[in-house]
């Protein structure tokens, strides 16, 4: 997309690399992470640089990342909207950890369905304890789950999508509020689970395809925590 900043961002493209870190961010913690690790390669979902830098001084939180990442002697490559879209990506381990299969594409995210119809309130427990999601919010329009739109992160541009695909849910990371004023004329069911909560799922499955297309790196996935909401 154009708007997107994916790839090599940073780093030494000639190095050789023997050891991977995946994670959802490029943070000082999973710089030190990946340092403590011995790995040469960070691969994250959002990128390091996202808006261009005009300089690189020791004054902003994003300079100070990219500072930090080259005195570790790190490359990071960031995937983003590639991971959003691709099948197999965020959106469908988001489906897969919520136990819906997956039946279609919706823009950036996916349409799943599960077995059979769950109650608003035992799905909204199933977004907390599977996600690690503090601080869930949600709309209940008064209609079981069934179908659901998933998007991790900041999805609520597709309430309109979901409501055309005949969803009666959407559970995403982020809604603005004009987004649930349209979900509620649109009588979904509305789920914002946290940024973090609805893309983290697929750090481990981005450590699991690395390792599958190179079965010679060593591949660790980050520990990283929600950094709004850390459970004790």
């Amino acid at each position: 997309m154009d708007f997107d900043n994916v790839g090599l961002l940073c780093g030494f493209p000639r190095r050789e690399v023997t050891r991977v870190l995946t994670a959802l961010d490029v943070t000082l913690e999973t710089i030190q992470e990946a340092q403590e690790r011995k790995a040469e390669l960070i691969v994250s979902h959002h990128p390091l640089i996202f808006q261009p830098l005009r300089r690189l001084l020791d004054d902003t939180p994003e300079e100070r990342r990219v500072i930090a990442l080259l005195k570790a002697d790190l490359s990071a490559i960031c995937l983003h909207t590639n991971l959003d879209i691709v099948q197999g990506g965020v959106n469908t381990a988001l489906c897969a950890a919520l136990g819906a299969q997956e039946v279609a594409a919706l823009e950036l995210g996916r349409v799943g369905l599960l077995a059979r119809d769950m109650e608003l309130s035992r799905f909204l427990t199933e977004v907390r304890q599977t996600l690690q999601a503090e601080g869930v919010r949600y709309l209940d329009a008064g209609r079981p789950v069934r179908q659901i739109a998933f998007c991790g992160g900041a999805g609520g541009d597709i309430v309109e999508a979901a409501y055309a695909a005949g969803c009666d849910t959407v559970l995403t990371g982020e809604i603005r509020h004009h987004q649930w004023l349209n979900g509620r004329e649109r009588g979904l069911n509305l789920v914002e689970a946290g940024h973090f909560a609805t893309e983290n799922v697929v750090v481990p499955v981005l450590a699991g395809m690395i390792r599958q297309g190179f079965p010679d790196l060593e591949v660790y996935v980050s520990q990283s925590r929600e950094p709004a909401f850390c459970p004790s």
